[in-house]
């Protein structure tokens, strides 16, 4: 028999009836998770309500698969029903172990066309949901003391920008720093965190995407077995949420069709520095050119100036 890795451990799946978050709810019941399914069921931009339709469907496909999962129904965003969803876990369940937070909406615009509205709903959504339900989870965890393990959605847009996408942009990176806060917040009472940015095939990927010729439906619909399947993502997202996955922390994965990357952290490539006297304007305006202004990539020999191997290479 297949060992399940996520035997008696309960999760939260944020979007969890969405494109990305209703594979993991489903994998995480496969591997012996007991798995509470939060989403509001709205649609991409999510501005058409709450349709618990869509997030009873993933329940009722796990638990006639015999997994374990019950439904929650809410805007994690509100700092209320995050704690709420917290407290709902515990009802049911009696503790929490993962949370994994795939919810998110888009709203693309260039920034010169971006409204205020689209700009607040998307950050609301994705960087304050975020911060809603962990900051419960958190509250659990540091008194239980008994560990846990934070898990996020990121994307190539917060990493190196969408320029379609300033309020995602903006959303994503931000989810970054909330990581890498919890990490060092959170460590001591055995907490892990780390976000994943995925290429796969879901509805709001759709977007801007056209229906291949021959194909039954855009990429969304026709992914499965696929390089842009969601469901690639799955084995990373349970080695994170398992006991193993306590080995990393604060780090930013990548999972792009068969190849799963560590992204290597923010390092200084070059610095310019001045032995007593701070720099003067002048000064600066002749040195940039030759030093902190190059864009030959590996970089030159600069005297008093080592760079860092890339992680990667």
């Amino acid at each position: 028999m297949a060992t399940k890795h996520l035997e008696g451990r309960v999760a939260i799946v944020t979007g969890g009836a969405g494109g990305m978050g209703s594979h993991v709810s489903r994998v995480f019941a496969e591997q012996g998770a007991k798995v509470v399914v939060a989403d509001t069921g709205a649609d991409v931009e999510g501005r058409m309500g709450v349709d618990p339709a869509r997030v009873d469907a993933v329940v009722d496909d796990i638990r006639k698969a015999g997994g374990q999962a019950v439904a929650f129904i809410g805007d994690i965003a509100d700092m209320e029903t995050a704690e709420k969803l917290v407290g709902f876990a515990l009802e049911n369940y009696g503790t929490l172990d993962v949370l994994v937070c795939a919810h998110g909406i888009l709203r693309e615009r260039m920034i010169f066309n971006m409204s205020e509205d689209d700009w607040d709903g998307v950050i609301r959504a994705h960087l304050r949901g975020c911060f809603a339900v962990t900051k419960f989870a958190s509250i659990l965890w540091r008194t239980q003391r008994n560990g846990g393990r934070i898990i996020y959605f990121t994307s190539d847009a917060g990493i190196s920008g969408g320029p379609g996408q300033s309020n995602y942009s903006a959303a994503q990176a931000g989810k970054i720093g909330l990581m890498r806060s919890n990490a060092r917040a959170l460590e001591r009472y055995g907490v892990t965190s780390n976000v994943i940015a995925p290429l796969a095939a879901t509805r709001m990927t759709d977007r801007g995407r056209g229906v291949e010729p021959g194909a039954d439906g855009p990429p969304s619909a026709t992914s499965a077995g696929k390089p842009m399947d969601p469901k690639n993502v799955a084995p990373l997202l349970v080695w994170l949420a398992s006991e193993e996955g306590g080995a990393a922390n604060g780090k930013i994965f990548g999972v792009s069709g068969h190849r799963i990357s560590l992204y290597e952290d923010p390092v200084q490539e070059r610095y310019l520095h001045t032995r007593d006297a701070f720099f003067n304007i002048d000064k600066l305006f002749e040195l940039w050119p030759k030093t902190l202004g190059l864009q030959a990539y590996p970089m030159p020999e600069i005297e008093g100036i080592e760079r860092q191997p890339s992680a990667m290479s």
